[in-house]
């Protein structure tokens, strides 16, 4: 069995070059990172790469939510609602700090252009007695029937002569990026998997009969040679990229399927718990979800065939989330924040709408011994990553012994699980937030704070983000980048794009001396922020935002 690791970016580029690996997995997104760990929690030796940051891609820019999907039941896929929820309470039970149990609200509307027109809560109260049956049960939260009344105690900015019973069930809310991150380090630092961001696949290389000996990356403009059996493509809406390195042809098999969220002051919506809002015309809803002092709300899904990397959000989406809450009232001068994430989506034989394609996920191999994962969803990633991590030892078959063939994720704890209890519902502020965070590891962040009082001041004004964040990003995470902090170890950019911008200046004097920036590199790097949060607003065509997050 391999011992514990280090989650440290030179010691895994020297490894990359000096070890031998039975398998090497590209892309660090929710499913390599949970690949990773499968297989290395296994006994095989594991690398993973990661060409730009870990979840830099659709997995930080999904709903944050760990859920079965409740309209997948109305298309049918029950036994994936099913599999879900059931990964839904392995998530509760092995992060418990990351995954939290949220009630959503499913109001029911009466009149033209109802939200949810009357005659089909009969066919909504039907669903809700099977997603019961297929998760609620397992938690003890069977679903209720609300009042008009008790609906708008929940979100009094629904139209009030409007709203007839409602419905509400339970799922959960998880940061898509940190679950991601924690992953990642649990595969190396518990279970000696090598895992490292700005490493990008090259080429590879193969024996006489066609096999898989050897992988190329690129690391900061050198070549490595990487010593593999086996690789798994885990790159999401880019898998074809890599298939197109192995096979030499594009195989063309993801249909790639955007979705954008925006992000609102709390007070425009006021919603205490999230809502699923169904969309008039568009046999679609989208999710209003509280977080902290602002509230988002998401997702479209449209065919999407422009560039992979950094996907725009248009006027058009943006106002499309407008229109679908025109009942509140608010407008593009009240949105702080927007991401677009792309679904990589398998191509089948119908064109129908995107939002009518499968969630499942699928499994291939090549005749080199490359395994490529495609499909599924954030809350099934485990179990994603155990039915490609079995294809992988069915594929090294007797070169490798000594290992279990079977996946030991199900109970498998994540970093942070181990030691939440003593901080969780602390009355001390930052304690409570950085409990949210990083669970039992929070014990480190709070001896930094005690050294340096500072590094307890506000990372981002008006959200509560703590510079002891920025340090340990930096120190702890792999965070290269003051766009890394900012987008992915912390949330600011998707919450207050403009307020992250004005603290990109003090997040790059933070980090400059763990990651040994000079002067003029960190402040490259923060201008490289503020121009690329610009870009993100005017592609929007939304206005800068210049009072902090939290103020009326």
């Amino acid at each position: 069995m391999i011992g514990p690791g280090w989650f440290d970016r030179p010691d895994a580029l020297r490894r990359l070059a000096d070890d031998p690996f039975d398998v090497l997995v590209v892309g660090g997104g929710i499913t390599g990172a949970g690949v990773a760990l499968d297989a290395a929690s296994r006994g095989l030796r594991t690398a993973l790469v990661e060409r730009g940051d870990f979840a830099a891609g659709t997995s930080s820019k999904s709903s944050k939510l760990a859920h079965g999907g409740l309209r997948y039941l109305q298309q049918g896929e029950i036994r994936l609602v099913y599999e879900a929820l059931h990964e839904r309470q392995r998530l509760r039970h092995n992060a418990p700090h990351l995954v939290k149990l949220l009630p959503f609200l499913l109001p029911v509307m009466t009149g033209k252009g109802s939200v949810i027109p009357k005659k089909l809560a009969r066919a909504l109260g039907i669903s809700m007695w099977l997603y019961d049956l297929t998760g609620g049960a397992r938690i003890g939260k069977l679903h209720e029937r609300l009042t008009p009344e008790q609906a708008l105690a929940h979100m009094p900015t629904l139209p009030e002569d409007r709203v007839a019973s409602s419905y509400l069930y339970y799922d959960a809310t998880v940061d898509d990026a940190r679950l991601v991150l924690t992953v990642a380090r649990t595969a190396a630092i518990e279970h000696g998997a090598v895992c490292v961001n700005g490493t990008s696949l090259t080429g590879i290389t193969k024996d006489a009969s066609g096999r898989v000996t050897s992988a190329t990356v690129v690391a900061d403009g050198q070549e490595i040679e990487v010593r593999c059996r086996a690789i798994v493509n885990a790159a999401g809406v880019w898998s074809d990229e890599v298939r197109e390195v192995d096979e030499g042809v594009d195989p063309d098999s993801i249909r790639p399927a955007k979705g954008i969220h925006i992000t609102v002051p709390w007070e425009k919506v006021r919603n205490d718990i999230a809502v699923v809002v169904p969309v008039p015309k568009d046999k679609r809803s989208v999710f209003v979800v509280p977080w902290g002092d602002l509230t988002y709300i998401g997702t479209t899904d449209t065919d999407y065939d422009g560039p992979l990397d950094d996907p725009e959000v248009t006027p058009e989406d943006v106002q499309y989330l407008l229109d679908a809450m025109r009942f509140t009232g608010i407008t593009r001068d009240d949105v702080v924040g927007s991401w677009a994430g792309l679904r990589p989506l398998v191509k089948s034989a119908s064109s129908g709408r995107t939002a009518d394609l499968s969630r499942r996920h699928k499994v291939t191999t090549s005749p080199s011994g490359v395994v490529t994962i495609t499909g599924g969803k954030l809350t099934t990633y485990r179990e994603m990553a155990a039915d490609t991590v079995d294809h992988v030892v069915k594929e090294l078959g007797d070169r490798v012994s000594g290992i279990a063939r079977r996946s030991r994720t199900k109970k498998l704890r994540l970093r942070g699980a181990e030691g939440y209890d003593a901080f969780e519902g602390s009355e001390d502020p930052i304690t409570a937030h950085l409990a949210s965070r990083y669970g039992g590891e929070t014990a480190t962040l709070l001896a930094m704070i005690e050294a340096d009082p500072d590094l307890g001041l506000p990372l981002v004004a008006g959200l509560p983000y703590v510079r002891a964040e920025a340090v340990y990003a930096a120190r702890h995470e792999m965070a290269r980048t003051v766009d890394d902090v900012l987008s992915r170890r912390t949330r600011a950019r998707l919450l207050a794009r403009d307020a992250s911008a004005a603290a990109a200046d003090d997040v790059a004097a933070l980090i400059a001396p763990v990651l040994g920036l000079s002067d003029e590199e960190a402040a490259a790097q923060a201008e490289a922020y503020r121009a690329a949060i610009a870009t993100e607003r005017d592609d929007a065509d939304l206005p800068e935002m210049l009072r902090q997050v939290g103020q009326g």
